[in-house]
């Protein structure tokens, strides 16, 4: 699975067997053709952001501007159950509480086990369900949280060209 974005290309591996939901959830909105002409928004930089559990993430969001197109929020798969860890290229849902992400979701720059299940991050302490990695493009991922940002907003959200996924796993009913 690639995202084409306007600095290059980002692969990801994804792991429908230890969170099969997430996992099924984001290729949905791929084949749906939902993050092209979507963008990464955000960038958290560990300086700016809460000291006491900083993180280091770029968020992505769907072209529409609606993180649900009618799919619904899905259960959380956390890292607890997974056994998957918010490190360095690590792909994970954003959610707002447990059992409420849709489509928006960030890459992990650096470790950041505040996002792991039993983390400070959220108030609830279940953390952000993990469902891959970067396994080439970490040096795009970079140069997107490096970009200018006023309160953690890109001054120019890096576009989402494309989605490159090939065959959905089992796991989604393929």
């Amino acid at each position: 699975m690639a995202l084409s974005t306007d600095l290059g290309f980002v692969v990801l591996e994804l792991d429908a067997r230890r969170a099969p939901i997430t996992t099924c959830n984001f290729l949905r909105y791929v084949q749906a053709g939902r993050y092209t002409g979507g963008s990464f928004f955000r960038t958290v930089v560990a300086e700016t952001n809460d000291s006491s559990n900083p993180i280091d993430v770029i968020q992505a969001a769907t072209a529409a501007g609606s993180d649900d197109p009618g799919f619904g929020p899905i259960p959380l798969e956390r890292s607890r159950d997974t056994g998957l860890r918010h490190v360095a290229g690590a792909i994970s849902m954003a959610r707002d509480g447990a059992d409420t992400a849709t489509s928006s979701f960030f890459i992990v720059v650096k470790d950041a086990p505040s996002l792991d299940f039993g983390g400070g991050r959220n108030a609830d302490g279940q953390g952000f369900a993990v469902f891959g990695r970067v396994i080439s493009g970490m040096d795009i991922v970079e140069d997107i949280h490096g970009s200018p940002a006023t309160d953690e907003q890109l001054e120019t959200p890096i576009a989402i060209a494309a989605t490159l996924a090939g065959e959905a796993p089992q796991a989604c009913g393929s």
